[in-house]
């Protein structure tokens, strides 16, 4: 009878054992599917997700000449006593930042401000 016990714990042993390897096999095929479905893979960007250029190194956004100050101070010269307002319409850009960017302009002494209207100076 001894013997019976000891063979039928061996055999539960194995079976749990096999059990357990079936679990591991089973979780690295649920992974595999849903790389395979395209399911995101974690943390991290995801596969094919950076964008290169034929070089070989990342795309860069092809910047206009010049600054903001340096278009701003352009249309100024090109109309003198311009509105800020305008000025953001002529850029197509927001008057808010036309007004830090006339700003800057007019601590440097770039433009002079009168009114609501912008000038540029001789220096």
């Amino acid at each position: 009878m001894a013997d019976d016990a000891n063979v039928l714990d061996k055999a539960r042993s194995l079976i749990e054992e096999r059990l357990q390897e079936l679990d591991e096999e089973k979780k690295r095929l649920e992974k595999a599917l849903a790389n395979l479905k395209g399911e995101r893979r974690g943390p991290g960007r995801p596969r094919g997700s950076r964008s290169t250029s034929a070089k070989g190194g990342r795309r860069r956004r092809r910047r206009r000449a010049g600054t903001r100050a340096d278009h701003a101070l352009k249309v100024v010269k090109d109309q003198p006593g311009i509105s800020a307002a305008e000025i953001a319409e002529k850029l197509k850009i927001k008057p808010n930042y036309v007004y830090r960017v006339m700003a800057g302009l007019v601590e440097d002494g770039s433009v002079k401000k009168d009114g609501r209207g912008y000038t540029a100076t001789g220096a």
